[in-house]
């Protein structure tokens, strides 16, 4: 029993990362019959669209969509490149400026909750460094609703953080830079294109099954 469940544990909290990085890694390949960049395209909708204010930007930290500073941020594989994945994970990105544009109600709700979230997770490790002494206080009067208290705050504010975040990643993918590329790239290259997307979106939900086990584990643990 316990075999499977680690198991399991594995498959949910590795595999969807796996498979997103092998599809981006498969399409990565240089393609000289597409017009342009990764970084090229993103700054063509953005002026095209009629998104003032936003930017294209190389990054070392990932690609994302910096709501405050209104920033297409790529890595340089994706802003110099000229692939199947470069200029898809472009147009996801974009997405999110179009949703920002749009005033898209789950993207503003997110961007409102990651600063408190990032608070949340400070206390998150306060407590993981602290455990032998929250083990003692549960057993104090009033001790345990404390620490409960405590728990469901940081990894649950985590944990409603990611799940805004995956209807936020699937409407950028297939609502907004879907229709994108269906003008840019050739036919024979939509099913990668899709699954690019997908992989863009998915790489949020291992994480966010993460966080409900974290705060179901803590839960757990403290009516013990």
């Amino acid at each position: 029993m316990v075999v499977l469940l680690i198991i399991f544990a594995l498959a949910v909290f590795v595999l969807p990362n796996v498979w997103a990085k092998w599809v981006l890694k498969r399409h990565t390949r240089g393609r000289d019959d597409y017009p342009g960049t990764g970084a090229e395209l993103a700054d063509h909708l953005l002026r095209r669209l009629g998104i003032e204010g936003a930017s294209v930007e190389r990054t070392e930290f990932g690609d994302h969509y910096d709501p405050e500073t209104r920033c297409v941020r790529l890595s340089p594989d994706n802003y110099d490149g000229r692939s199947l994945t470069a200029v898809t994970v472009a147009a996801h990105e974009v997405g999110h400026a179009i949703q920002h544009h749009q005033g898209y109600a789950p993207l503003l709700a997110r961007s409102r909750l990651v600063g408190v979230a990032q608070k949340a997770e400070k206390l998150g490790a306060l407590l993981m460094m602290a455990a032998p002494f929250l083990f003692l206080l549960t057993r104090l009067p009033g001790g345990l609703a404390i620490v409960i208290a405590m728990a469901v705050i940081s990894f649950g504010t985590a944990a409603l953080v990611h799940l805004v975040t995956l209807p936020v990643e699937f409407d950028a993918s297939f609502n907004r830079a879907l229709p994108l590329l269906k003008e840019y790239v050739p036919p024979y290259d939509m099913p990668g294109a899709r699954h690019v997307l997908t992989a863009c979106a998915f790489t949020y939900v291992a994480a966010s099954l993460a966080s409900v086990m974290n705060l179901g584990r803590w839960l757990v643990i403290l009516r013990r």
